[in-house]
């Protein structure tokens, strides 16, 4: 299949939110390893907003597939961009830790009284990964809530 075939072919997540904290709060609560790990439920093993460093999630695994998520900063710019890849799943899974390569990027913006957050998680092929595009968004809408609480708490 073309590149042009798979893109015309993908779907993404988009949450989009304004919260009433400051770009910094907000970048810190994206990028400290401790606050990731709380907002995602899974802490990241090796994360530093870097643009190349390698890191991990770990999850459930399903299968063939052992449950890691493998990413890689692909943009981090302080309180405006962090973007990363997120791959895993395995080939022999069908639904549920079926291959997944994706990309999560993360877009702040300064707004009156507070910071945007737009979360675009992109990348996904239907229908091979319906099943990851269906719970990931229900589950980054409440991953966005989780990111303001925990901001509040810093601020």
């Amino acid at each position: 299949m073309s590149d042009a075939a798979i893109m015309a072919g993908s779907q993404q997540i988009v949450v989009d939110e304004v919260f009433p904290h400051t770009l910094d709060v907000v970048w810190k609560t994206l990028t400290m390893p401790g606050m990731m790990g709380r907002w995602l439920r899974m802490e990241p093993i090796g994360f530093k907003p870097t643009v190349g460093t390698r890191f991990t999630y770990q999850t459930t695994p399903a299968g063939e597939w052992d449950g890691v998520i493998h990413c890689e900063v692909l943009e981090a710019t302080p309180y405006e961009r962090l973007s990363y890849s997120w791959k895993g799943g395995h080939e022999g899974n069908v639904g549920y830790g079926s291959r997944l390569d994706t990309v999560v990027t993360f877009v702040l913006s300064a707004v009156e009284n507070g910071a945007r957050l737009r979360l675009v998680h992109s990348g996904f092929v239907l229908p091979k990964n319906e099943s990851a595009f269906k719970s990931m968004s229900e589950g980054w809408k409440k991953v966005v809530l989780t990111i303001d609480a925990i901001a509040a708490d810093q601020g």
